[in-house]
Formats: structure tokens, sequence, C-alpha cells
């Protein structure tokens, strides 16, 4: 069975190497130093910081797996692949609301990259889903829990 492969971007990709380097150092260290100091108040039976540093410690190197494995199988999104067109991956897309006028700009990225706070959206999400592959000036229709939708992809861009 073959390995899930992520679609990021350079930017995403840097992102969780930076991540991962100061996990590696930075975090492990201070945790090191906590269990250090948890360890030196005695008892480890009934030790909640030296608890906490382990909980800490193992939650750390979970998350630095993970990181490692969304690497390894991760492809950068070629530059050249963005269209102008139709939404892809990496493309800057601003839509409409249909009802409000309200516009939208957003990334479209893989969902390792996901940050609604950076207007950077899964191609999984709901959104992301519906105008992946459309065209510009075309009406989608988004299923959401407050009911239905409706945008009109205004711009398709390269992000800067």
């Amino acid at each position: 069975m073959s390995e899930k492969v992520y679609e990021m971007t350079y930017e995403g990709i840097k992102k969780l190497q930076e991540e991962l380097e100061n996990r590696k150092t930075v975090v492990a260290a201070d945790i090191a130093d906590r269990l250090k100091e948890a360890r030196a108040l005695g008892d480890l039976s009934e030790n909640s910081e030296y608890d906490d540093a382990k909980n800490a410690q193992a939650e750390n190197e979970v998350r630095m797996m993970e990181i490692e494995a969304i690497l390894k199988n991760s492809k950068v999104i070629d530059e050249d692949e963005i269209s102008k067109t139709k939404v892809t991956l990496g493309a800057l897309v601003k839509i409409r609301d249909e009802e409000t006028k309200e516009e939208l700009d957003y990334i479209l990225v893989g969902n390792k990259e996901e940050d609604i706070f950076n207007n950077k959206i899964s191609s999984e999400s709901p959104v992301g889903a519906a105008i992946i592959g459309k065209k510009k000036g075309q009406i989608v229709d988004v299923r959401t829990p407050v009911g239905i939708l409706r945008y009109r992809i205004v711009k398709i861009a390269k992000p800067n």
C-alpha cells in the first residue's frame, strides 16, 4: 500500500521544516530542562511536574514523527502547474458570496497546510472541494451546516 502524497506549497514545506527543527532543538531542550527540574524534586510517583513534562515529551515526539512523515511524502506544487483559468492547488482565488456580495480571497492548499487565519483553505474543505477545477465566472453551491451558500468565482491568479 502506497503512502499518501501531500501536495504542498514551497512555503508550507518550509514552515514544516522550521517547526521540526524548532521541536528537535528548542522544544526538546525545554522539556529536558523541565524533566531535570522535576526529578530534582524527589519522588516521581506523585510528581505532577514530572508527569506533565513526560506528556509534553511524548506529544513532541509524536508531532515530530508526523511532520517527518508529511515531509517524506510531500510534493511541492509546481508554480507552472498553477492555472490562471481554472482553480488548482496553489491558486489564489477571489470568490463572491452571491447573497451578501462580500468578496473573499483564498489560496487553495492541501489539507496539511490549511490555515484559515491566513486565508489558506484546504481542497478538501467544503468551499475548496466546490471550487477546485472550476473556472472564472462559474457559480458554485457549497453545502455548509448553516445551509447552502452560493459563490461566484471572480478571479483566479498565482499568489505573490
